[in-house]
């Protein structure tokens, strides 16, 4: 897979990150070396949604970039039907996404629509993912992205939902910063990509702690809430209906 290399380099001024086809054609790299148990995170959440999917409904990737939960997902259910709706406002990452799929058997039962999760008409939907897409949206438009989810859902439908989140006290965000830039490390990246990474990502990407998303997971009408995995300052949440 080709290495990220985007922010090896010294900028001038740090552009705000954005998915375009430069980092779609490093994303795997980059999101592996930057995400933590990224790749076993993906193989849970399929797994969990095979096992909560029910027949003649829906399910929805949003923010379903390149793909990876949704050919992970058609791995999970084999020769098992389904139909699911994969959502992305960035056409980079649908063009490969569908390139990837059509290498696959029963890729047909993707069907990728480009354009902001905010706009889209959810409806019977036994599972919905949102693998660290949350945080890309404005903070003001959260709280009815959540409820359109819930609307959406049939009873006993699940919410898979991962985000970067920040902690409530301090001491704690020092520390799980700290561990996190040194999972960076360990991985290969610099001090200066870390840095400007980061720089790209301000006002981008907006985190909120934990009890935040409960709070909005529990105001939309989830009452079955739990974190099924944690790493500092990644946080997984199943929400049932």
């Amino acid at each position: 897979m080709p290495k990220d290399t985007i922010y090896n380099e010294k900028y001038g001024s740090v552009p705000p990150f954005e998915f375009n086809s430069k980092v779609v054609d490093v994303f795997d790299d980059m999101i592996s070396r930057s995400v933590p148990l990224y790749n076993d995170g993906l193989r849970r959440m399929a797994q969990l949604a095979e096992v909560f999917y029910r027949e003649n409904t829906l399910i929805y990737d949003l923010g379903c970039s390149n793909g990876n939960f949704g050919l992970t997902f058609l791995s999970a259910m084999g020769r098992k039907p389904f139909h699911m709706i994969g959502v992305d406002n960035s056409a980079p990452m649908l063009h490969m996404y569908k390139e990837r799929l059509d290498k696959r058997p029963h890729g047909e039962n993707v069907r990728l629509v480009c354009g902001r999760m905010e706009d889209i008409g959810l409806k019977n939907a036994s599972v919905i993912v949102m693998n660290l897409a949350l945080q890309f949206i404005p903070l003001a438009h959260r709280d009815g992205m959540i409820q359109s989810v819930w609307d959406a859902l049939v009873p006993s439908g699940i919410l898979l939902i991962t985000e970067k989140t920040i902690q409530t006290h301090d001491d704690f965000t020092q520390l799980y910063q700290d561990f996190y830039y040194r999972f960076k490390k360990e991985n290969g990246y610099s001090n200066l990509e870390i840095s400007q990474k980061r720089d790209a990502l301000e006002n981008v990407l907006i985190p909120e702690t934990v009890e935040t998303h409960v709070d909005r997971f529990r105001k939309a009408g989830f009452s079955r809430i739990e974190i099924w995995q944690k790493w500092f300052n990644f946080t997984s949440f199943i929400c049932r209906k």
